[in-house]
């Protein structure tokens, strides 16, 4: 058919397009000639979610229900705090995850999975074990030689 047929019927659309690829705007983009990503896999309705989840880095661990992710972090949890510098730092770690398993045993969503509380003293200990022996406290008194009594006050001595 003749060019003067399509032009007749050619959109406002297409005639952008048209007037587009003729000026060259198309020419350069990148991924031009390159195939497209995906194409060659199995069809999967959830691909765009798993792309975006994977391009975001987004932890797997994010979609799970909120009780298997409490679990998860209450046997994560000697692991995490092994670096804590203190007892109390440790204690409040551990109070802030009971507190977040209380709040879920509260008002619980999702499946019906059982989370504990977790033993804030076998956590403790747990750390105290993998922790180094303390250095040797310097016997302060021993090590430090007694001042000296000024000149002037030795002179007025009894």
């Amino acid at each position: 058919m003749n060019e003067a047929y399509w032009a007749r019927y050619e959109s406002a659309i297409d005639k952008q397009i048209r007037m587009a690829e003729e000026r060259g705007d198309f020419a350069d983009l990148p991924g031009k000639g390159k195939p497209l990503p995906g194409l060659d896999g199995p069809d999967d309705e959830n691909w765009w979610i798993k792309s975006y989840i994977a391009r975001e880095g987004v932890p797997s661990e994010a979609m799970l229900p909120t009780p298997l992710q409490l679990r998860k972090e209450a046997e994560r949890l000697p692991d995490t705090v092994r670096e804590l510098p203190t007892e109390q730092a440790v204690r409040g770690a551990v109070a802030e995850l009971n507190r977040r398993i209380a709040e879920w045993l509260r008002a619980p969503s999702g499946p019906a999975v059982p989370v504990r509380l977790v033993d804030a003293d076998a956590i403790v200990e747990g750390w105290r074990r993998h922790r180094p022996a303390p250095p040797p406290a310097p016997a302060a008194a021993e090590a430090r030689p007694q001042p000296r009594t000024p000149w002037w006050r030795r002179l007025r001595r009894p």
